[in-house]
């Protein structure tokens, strides 16, 4: 894939026009909003298509895979108008099939762990997909992020985007339940990406949705994010064991590595001596959010990149972040623009409710029950 990383909005980049956001961020001027671009970006091996979707609208680009629901790139402008691709992913079809951690995609049933797979809902014990460990991660071995998921583009007034849609039948990696999911990928004429999550289900069953893009506002493949400064307005966070399965206790941050409640280079604490930083080499915890559930989305973190003056706000209705700092990326891989991705290089903030809820009765609810329907929402608003 070839990107467009010097091209300056028409306006915007001459006349240095922004917008607040109704979440606090800034947004470059509209940049000739249009209709998705639809084009085939390969076959997977029993010959199903997976398409590629290109968007564009106020100042953010981004093209989405219907494999996974993937975010294969988002290019946002720096404070000089130049653009770049801040999400990590593959160039090819044949490498997110063969060796993705997930890169830019839609994370289901259920997003993070539930420890050794295991549940029980309504007296009948659950066995789920194993497949980190002995527990199962984002929905097990075949989970949302590896199916193919029927788009429709759509244009509603100012706005831009997808409709992802996708049926995981009763019994599909363990779960119960057919549950019918409605993913909405928006584009907003403030240039902010927005996506709503939806789901119905036939039999109480368990559902935790979430999207695993990895962040470096310096552009991907530029190296480290360690000197990128997070804030996470949460005073408390779900300390893990060994295997990252949370012990059920709501520790506070404060006087620990896990204290983001002021903006701080990620990089600071990373190397801390602490058990928790050792369990997850790195951060991979759940930050819990003051604010709670909410009914409409609140800014929960800020993340901003000293370098490019790039800035990620991230607002939502979910009680939990999941804050990953690419921590098992190996060096094995190569990214979009051709360059290695070694720990670090990445970050993910994960909205969601908390890992492996099922299990913990003094955590938020995952269940979902015939006639309910599951609704979350993030906002994600960029600047410079």
């Amino acid at each position: 894939m070839e990107l467009n990383r010097r091209t300056v909005i028409a306006g915007a980049a001459a006349a240095g026009v922004a917008a607040t956001t109704a979440l606090g961020g800034t947004a470059h001027a509209s940049s000739g909003r249009g209709k998705p671009v639809k084009s085939l970006f390969g076959r997977l091996a029993d010959g199903t298509k997976v398409h590629s979707w290109s968007l564009e609208n106020g100042g953010t680009r981004m093209k989405v895979l219907s494999y996974g629901g993937i975010v294969q790139s988002l290019e946002i402008p720096d404070r000089r108008g130049r653009y770049t691709n801040v999400s990590l992913g593959f160039d090819t079809l044949e490498e997110y099939v063969a060796s993705s951690p997930y890169f830019g995609a839609l994370i289901g049933r259920y997003g993070n762990r539930i420890d050794k797979g295991r549940f029980t809902l309504d007296g009948t014990a659950y066995q789920l997909s194993v497949n980190d460990g002995e527990n199962s991660l984002h929905g097990g071995s075949q989970g949302f992020d590896k199916r193919v998921w029927d788009v429709e583009p759509f244009t509603r007034g100012s706005d831009v985007g997808l409709y992802l849609y996708h049926t995981s039948v009763d019994g599909e990696m363990g779960y119960p339940g057919t549950l019918r999911t409605k993913v909405t990928y928006t584009l907003t004429r403030n240039g902010d990406w927005r996506v709503d999550y939806e789901a119905t289900t036939d039999k109480a069953t368990v559902v935790n949705l979430t999207s695993h893009v990895y962040w470096n506002l310096a552009g991907e493949g530029s190296g480290s994010i360690y000197d990128h400064e997070l804030s996470i307005a949460a005073s408390r966070y779900t300390p893990v064991d060994s295997g990252l399965i949370p012990t059920g206790e709501l520790a506070r941050v404060a006087a620990t590595p896990f204290d983001f409640r002021r903006a701080k280079p990620i990089g600071r604490d990373i190397r801390t001596a602490h058990q928790q930083v050792l369990y997850g080499q790195g951060f991979d915890h759940n930050w819990v959010l003051d604010k709670g559930i909410t009914s409409r989305p609140e800014q929960v973190a800020l993340l901003r990149d000293p370098s490019s003056g790039r800035t990620l706000r991230i607002a939502t209705n979910e009680p939990g972040l999941q804050f990953y700092s690419g921590n098992f990326l190996d060096g094995t891989l190569v990214g979009t623009g051709g360059r290695v991705y070694r720990q670090g290089d990445g970050l993910c903030l994960e909205t969601q409710h908390f890992p492996d809820s099922p299990n913990q009765p003094s955590f938020p609810s995952t269940v979902l029950r015939p006639g309910r329907t599951y609704r979350t929402t993030t906002v994600h608003s960029f600047g410079a």
